[in-house]
């Protein structure tokens, strides 16, 4: 008996991993979206009013949701064949995302057009091709949506850890944000011809990564970086609060990054002193929160011309802002 596909009116939003308040708390206080959730499947939380959340959004999502179900239905099935079928009817590319049954869902997955569900060594390149995402709620039916907010199945990047060589898990921050960059904002990774600036850069963990990548780092921190970075040929260190710097004083460089903790508002500030200077092309800062988020703030930082804001999956409590000039 073929599977049936029940079409929904609502809407779905899949929280990172262990963020569910976060994506709570974004939806009634950035958007004032206060409707109570009518399901949640583990850190998918679906409303049945798209509507609504479209009137309160303006048409924007949350950055606290990975990928967003944006016509989500039900399919209702007999046999695993049956339900990857309904799926493969509809596009190619499905990813799932699984709080229970898991046996059942890798077996619907064998059945479906492969995809790289593996973690990834960087520098990847991410297609930018639809994808879909499907959860399964019970033995014979599953919640699924073609229509997708992101390319990478289930929204999530992954990478292959390095335990011995970082001098911190703050690497994995910059490969996800150069990854977007370069795969969907059309970024060319730094390479041996770029000059990269770091702000607050000890101890080191992103501009280990750009001189992994053969670019030069002008490193700027009050402490020192990791041993072998203060011996490498890459390294310009500069014992200095980066934000006191002038970029006249740094001169022209390809990319400007900083990772500092430090109020919204004066990061904010920094990042316009460069951009005035016109002396760099592209930036990636983190945004670190505050207590209570400042989401007027937040849109200052979106409204940057040729500006993305996202959160990442290796983010915590904070935002990452990317700017790439055109």
């Amino acid at each position: 008996m073929p599977a049936t596909i029940e079409q929904l009116k609502g809407i779905a939003f899949l929280a990172f991993e262990d963020q569910v308040e976060l994506l709570f708390s974004e939806l009634k206080t950035r958007f004032n979206f206060t409707q109570k959730p009518t399901a949640r499947y583990g850190d998918l939380i679906y409303f049945e009013n798209k509507v609504d959340f479209l009137k309160c959004s303006n048409g924007k999502y949350p950055y606290w949701a990975c990928t967003v179900m944006e016509n989500p239905f039900l399919v209702h099935f007999d046999s695993i064949g049956n339900a990857a079928l309904s799926l493969k009817d509809i596009q190619r590319n499905w990813a799932p995302y699984q709080f229970t049954y898991f046996r059942r869902a890798q077996l619907i997955q064998e059945k479906l057009p492969y995809i790289n569900l593996k973690e990834r060594k960087f520098p990847v390149e991410i297609p930018n091709s639809p994808m879909g995402l499907y959860t399964l709620i019970d033995e014979h039916t599953m919640i699924a949506s073609a229509q997708t907010t992101s390319f990478i199945p289930a929204g999530r990047i992954r990478f292959i850890e390095d335990h011995e060589n970082p001098p911190s898990r703050a690497y994995l921050k910059i490969q996800e944000s150069l990854t977007i960059a370069h795969s969907f904002l059309g970024a060319d990774l730094p390479n041996e011809n770029s000059k990269c600036f770091e702000a607050g850069a000890c101890p080191g963990g992103w501009t280990w990564v750009l001189v992994g990548l053969g670019s030069f780092v002008h490193a700027v921190d009050r402490a020192e970086l990791a041993p072998e970075l203060m011996k490498n040929h890459l390294v310009k260190f500069q014992a200095h609060d980066a934000f006191t710097l002038k970029p006249s004083e740094i001169g022209p460089v390809d990319w400007v990054f900083s990772d500092v903790i430090c109020y919204p508002e004066r990061l904010l500030k920094w990042i316009n002193e460069w951009l005035e200077s016109g002396m760099t092309k592209n930036m990636i800062c983190t945004i670190k929160m505050q207590g209570e988020i400042d989401w007027p703030l937040i849109q200052q930082f979106a409204d940057i011309p040729n500006s993305y804001i996202c959160h990442l999956n290796y983010n915590k409590h904070e935002l990452t802002w990317i700017h790439i000039s055109k």
